[in-house]
């Protein structure tokens, strides 16, 4: 029998990660993890099926997903060389963080914001920084800016919106942060369809800019697509540590096809912007309920203990209560920045009836 210590093995940085939580409890109305409630429409699931029965799965995909990025190309109007098809964003993130970052480098974020930053960094033996958000979810600009000359970062992250707060970011301070930066700034616009707002044109302008952007939060989480958009010379350091096959056929077939028929997934978009900003107006009529401004899929909301029934003692006690009412929503409860903070993400208005329901239950 061998007696080895495997986890001795494991590099430090490693060692010392939380992996990143997915919640696994079963529930009949899952808002937790910010994917589009609707199902695909008939006619679109109709061509999607023709595609896919084309697919020869006995070869290898498109190693470029030349397809998929010419459509990308004429939506966005950025060029070929300058877009890269991922196994969803956290693939891109891991990317630019394996070229541009070397062992000790500095990376910076905001907090709260999109875990993965911190994690990946940390897997790679970068260091990272967070600079706390102003109590308005806003960036605290003379902080972050101190912080850019103080530890001169190789990469910083921007989510715009931020997840979980929801909020985008003042456009001004953005810009400041881009002139004032040395190393790559990554704008991670996974939200932008339901915000509709991008520094996009400044690509050209900033050489060092990186843009991010999705597929999941539009219906098509089950594919792992995401893409990012960058100058040329940015991508082709970046194609040179993507794995050849990293973007299976079927994903670049399904995904392709429902881009070119946009105006389908279009709808639903339109729909779910309607829903959270009904949600988030009901939200703010229950007493011990303070709903934040969300331009995302998603409404984060914190639980004021001081103005509500003692029926419910914290954040975490909320979560399981709707846990156990058949709802699952996102505790924010081990986060010191997010203390008794809940995400709920934006379903159909039958499914969000029924959840502030059972908060209206629970809070008077």
């Amino acid at each position: 029998m061998s007696f080895l210590n495997i986890t001795n093995l494991v590099k430090k940085d490693v060692r010392e990660l939380k992996p990143y939580q997915v919640e696994s409890i079963q529930c009949r109305i899952k808002l937790d993890a910010m994917e589009n409630p609707y199902p695909m429409p008939e006619s679109l699931m109709r061509k999607v099926m023709e595609g896919v029965s084309r697919v020869e799965i006995n070869r290898y995909p498109d190693p470029s997903a030349s397809r998929l990025k010419s459509i990308i190309s004429a939506q966005t109007g950025i060029s070929l060389d300058s877009i890269i098809i991922g196994n969803g964003s956290d693939e891109l993130i891991q990317m630019i963080l394996t070229i541009f970052g070397e062992e000790g480098d500095k990376v910076l974020f905001p907090a709260p914001t999109f875990s993965m930053y911190d994690i990946i960094s940390k897997s790679l033996s970068l260091e990272t920084e967070a600079v706390p958000l102003r109590e308005d979810w806003e960036l605290p600009l003379d902080k972050f800016l101190h912080e850019i000359e103080r530890i001169k970062p190789k990469v910083i992250f921007i989510s715009y919106p931020n997840n979980p707060t929801g909020n985008c970011f003042d456009r001004e301070s953005i810009l400041k942060i881009l002139q004032k930066a040395k190393g790559i700034v990554v704008i991670d616009e996974a939200y932008y369809d339901f915000s509709r707002k991008t520094f996009l044109p400044y690509l050209k302008e900033f050489k060092n800019l990186i843009i991010i952007r999705t597929l999941s939060k539009i219906g098509m989480a089950g594919l792992r697509i995401g893409y990012l958009m960058a100058d040329k010379e940015i991508c082709r350091e970046l194609n040179k540590v993507r794995l050849p096959y990293n973007s299976n056929s079927v994903s670049q077939e399904i995904a392709s096809i429902i881009l070119e028929n946009r105006i389908e997934i279009q709808k639903q978009i339109e729909a779910i912007i309607l829903e959270r900003d009904r949600l988030t107006e009901r939200l703010k009529e229950i007493k011990g309920i303070k709903p934040f401004f969300s331009e995302t899929n998603f409404v984060l909301f914190k639980l004021v203990v001081s103005e509500a029934n003692l029926k419910v003692r914290d954040g975490k006690d909320m979560f399981l209560r709707l846990a156990n009412s058949g709802i699952l929503v996102r505790n924010f409860g081990s986060d010191s920045y997010l203390k008794d903070c809940l995400r709920v993400t934006v379903g159909t208005h039958e499914e969000d009836n029924k959840f502030l329901d059972v908060i209206q239950k629970f809070m008077v």
